[in-house]
């Protein structure tokens, strides 16, 4: 491979016109990271070019430039693979096609199953040999950009430098076909809310049932986030983090002297991960302390024979509704597509083979409609028009504030009556009603 690149920096909008055709499918990619200133660039080209589709997911930032220049979709159709905050607003407007997909499954989807034309990279400053690192989003992007016919790179100044363990988080500017500059926005930040007493209920429940030395996979949200709060004052010792998406609740262990990965079989001493969305404190440290960390790409983290293979992982992760049989729905509120299967199903599985593991999913036990009335997140079955994420025979562990179901090995009237155990007490005789019914 000749490492000659410097005849291919040009500005994005020269990258933009050479790289992307009409009816082509253009990859933006996942998470945190984003192409700011190549998608100004494409929305530049409303007016010359036609049916350009655009796949993304999980954005966090504001604004997508394609979308927001062309509401008719005249030119740009946008597909997202997991829908963020901000995907929701536009899909409320009609403006985001959902895709989907269990995120493992994803580099093989490109591989053998879906067509990429362009792949529009952020990446971080190279080093003095031309090495960049891929900042807070490994996503599969080798996989895609070795699979594009036009590969374009943006350096992004505020990515973290950091190209992990043998070169896991690493890319060469002489990979790409055009490398763009400039000055970006800061980086996307995700915040969260301080802990409702409901969400440190559960917590405590989940944390009484996590031994010393686990291997935490903490999926984002208040639960996970209170989860690792309590863990950091904890007596526990020794955790370790092998985890699709990297938080503060992770950095917050690592302040308290817990995060050490000392006891994992597979990355001893590294915390790994695909993505990392958090706080500015987050990127960081990620910044500074490169050492700590192994970032990889999906084929790696999300592998539940890699994750099995060490003890004592512990997934958690958050759910919409669970019905008596344990089927789970993460990713919807009826029709309406709320987010995405992402990398759930992989770590659940992987939990399941881990010896000692244990994978949750953690829901509050009921909700407030907006007129003020109480609704069961434990039901009877799954409602029509709403998603069966987790499967009811992948499902080990359920929790609520009222405690923790474990499902694994019971039979289905079994199931029923360990979630009626911790459903919110107004619905549980109607729930009993429908087990006594249909489970005899």
């Amino acid at each position: 491979m000749s490492h000659d690149y410097r005849n291919k920096f040009v500005t994005p909008e020269v990258a933009a016109a050479k790289a992307v055709r009409s009816g082509d499918w253009v990859d933006y990619g996942f998470g945190a990271g984003f192409p700011e200133l190549m998608d100004k660039a494409l929305a530049g080209r409303k007016d010359e070019l036609k049916d350009v589709k655009i796949r993304g997911g999980l954005v966090i930032r504001p604004r997508i430039e394609v979308v927001e220049c062309d509401p008719m979709q005249e030119t740009f159709s946008y597909y997202s693979w997991h829908i963020g905050d901000y995907e929701r607003k536009l899909q409320s407007r009609g403006l985001c096609q959902f895709i989907p997909m269990i995120l493992r499954y994803l580099p093989e989807l490109y591989r053998s199953h879906i067509r990429v034309d362009v792949a529009f990279v952020p990446v971080s400053l190279p080093d003095d040999n031309g090495y960049c690192g891929l900042g807070i989003s490994n996503y599969a992007w080798r996989t895609i950009f070795e699979h594009a016919r036009t590969v374009v790179f943006e350096i992004n100044e505020h990515l973290p430098k950091l190209q992990g363990l043998n070169g896991s988080h690493r890319v060469h500017l002489s990979e790409a076909d055009y490398i763009v500059e400039g000055e970006h926005e800061p980086l996307p930040l995700r915040t969260y809310k301080d802990p409702s007493p409901v969400d440190e209920a559960i917590a405590k429940h989940v944390v009484r049932e996590i031994p010393d030395g686990a291997v935490l996979s903490l999926g984002v949200g208040g639960v996970p986030f209170t989860v690792a709060k309590m863990l950091a004052e904890s007596d526990l010792k020794d955790l370790g983090c092998h985890t699709g998406t990297i938080s503060d609740a992770f950095l917050f262990l690592y302040r308290a002297g817990k995060l050490t990965n000392k006891r994992k079989e597979i990355d001893t001493g590294y915390s790994t991960w695909n993505l990392a969305m958090g706080s500015q404190e987050l990127y960081d440290w990620l910044c500074e302390e490169p050492q700590l960390f192994h970032p990889a790409d999906v084929d790696y983290v999300h592998s539940p024979e890699r994750i099995g293979s060490m003890k004592n992982v512990i997934s958690i992760n958050g759910g919409v509704e669970l019905d008596l049989m344990g089927q789970e729905n993460a990713e919807s509120g009826g029709r309406r597509q709320l987010s995405g299967t992402g990398g759930q199903l992989d770590f659940l599985e992987g939990a399941f083979r881990s010896p000692g593991g244990k994978g949750f999913i953690c829901l509050n036990s009921a909700r407030k409609n907006k007129d003020g009335t109480l609704k069961s997140n434990i039901v009877p079955f799954i409602p029509g028009g709403s998603v069966v994420s987790g499967p009811r025979g992948m499902i080990q562990y359920v929790a609520t504030e009222y405690g923790v179901a474990k499902l694994s090995g019971l039979s289905l009237r079994e199931r029923a009556e360990a979630m009626i155990a911790i459903a919110h007490p107004d619905f549980r005789e109607e729930l009993a009603q429908y087990a006594r019914e249909t489970f005899r």
